[in-house]
């Protein structure tokens, strides 16, 4: 164990100097006092036999860690982790260097977070930073104690300013369906059929991002099957290309669309769910999401007596707790055997 050794300064003063080998070279620190020198060899120890294991401790910020991983990983990303990930680049925590992160610096930013989002969101923001931050530690070799996550975490969910994502039960009613086929059928002016992209999302199970990338090519007429391309998926979505079901309607719907292009449905997602809000707004339906499409056909699905296997066949979902989410069945839906 390195010692510290009095020095005699020429103005008559004491200093303590002390030495650590690190990796074959040393290392040398001078203090006012003994002790500070040999806590401070101790600590530095510490950190070279921990950045033996782990890494070396990092200088680089949050925000270029964050633009590294966006580099390196960004092409498999979706559109909202892509969100998420330039919003957390904005953040004041984004300045901050990798070693310096604590668990204040977490709860601050997430107690700030809260005076814009819903602790749903603020839980996902945390969740998104912190697979950034360790999966760039292994790539780049630098160390990284993931620990403060957890134990930001435990004091966030104590004080609720962070939830795990709500389950959204709001379906649509047969007579809000009708009121929005109305109101589209008398936009002659707009181009995009949003009665039938309505319709076919209700009947299909299809989320809006796959209804405008389905390809005539891909349907299946013999056996009423379709693909969904790069189908949505936590890790492995380039490439991850699956066949679902057409429920017969849904079939039916797309059948009779124009071929006009490569894919069925050969519109701007976003445009529609900006239309499909403003529709709702305008004929006065609240609090309802296009995507709520996809829980009404999944619950409609389950009404019609499918078994879990078979519903994931129409919807896709891998697992069925993911898929218990939009199924949304009431006692009273429950018909007596």
């Amino acid at each position: 164990m390195a010692k510290p050794t009095k020095i005699k300064n020429k103005n008559g003063s004491t200093s303590y100097r002390i030495f650590i080998q690190n990796n074959g070279k040393r290392e040398s620190k001078t203090f006012s006092t003994r002790q500070l020198a040999q806590d401070w060899a101790d600590k530095r120890q510490r950190e070279v036999e921990r950045a033996e294991v782990y890494g070396q401790v990092s200088t680089l910020t949050i925000r270029q860690i964050i633009t590294d991983y966006q580099d390196r990983f960004g092409a498999g990303f979706g559109k909202s982790k892509t969100n998420d990930l330039a919003r957390l680049s904005r953040y004041d925590i984004a300045e901050l260097d990798i070693s310096r992160l604590t668990p204040k610096h977490l709860v601050d930013h997430c107690v700030a977070r809260n005076k814009q989002a819903k602790p749903q969101t603020v839980g996902m923001d945390l969740s998104t930073l912190k697979t950034a931050l360790s999966t760039m530690s292994a790539v780049a070799n630098f160390d990284f104690d993931q620990g403060v996550f957890d134990r930001a975490s435990k004091v966030l969910k104590q004080e609720r300013m962070i939830a795990s994502t709500a389950k959204r039960s709001r379906l649509p009613t047969w007579t809000e369906l009708l009121t929005l086929t109305r109101f589209f059928r008398g936009q002659q002016r707009s181009k995009t059929p949003m009665s039938e992209i309505m319709w076919f999302a209700y009947f299909s199970a299809r989320r809006l991002s796959e209804i405008t990338r389905l390809e005539w090519s891909d349907n299946n007429d013999d056996k009423k099957t379709g693909m969904v391309r790069d189908a949505k998926h936590p890790r492995e979505k380039k490439g991850n290309h699956r066949r679902f079901k057409y429920e017969k309607t849904a079939w039916k719907i797309a059948q009779r669309q124009a071929v006009k292009s490569t894919y069925i449905f050969p519109y701007n997602a976003p445009s529609i769910s900006v239309l499909f809000n403003l529709a709702c707004k305008s004929v006065g339906i609240k609090d309802l999401h296009f995507h709520d499409l996809r829980h009404a056909a999944a619950t409609r699905l389950a009404l019609k007596g499918y078994s879990i296997l078979e519903i994931q066949q129409f919807t896709l979902h891998t697992d069925w707790r993911v898929l218990s989410h939009y199924v949304n069945l009431k006692p009273e839906d429950i018909l007596d055997k």
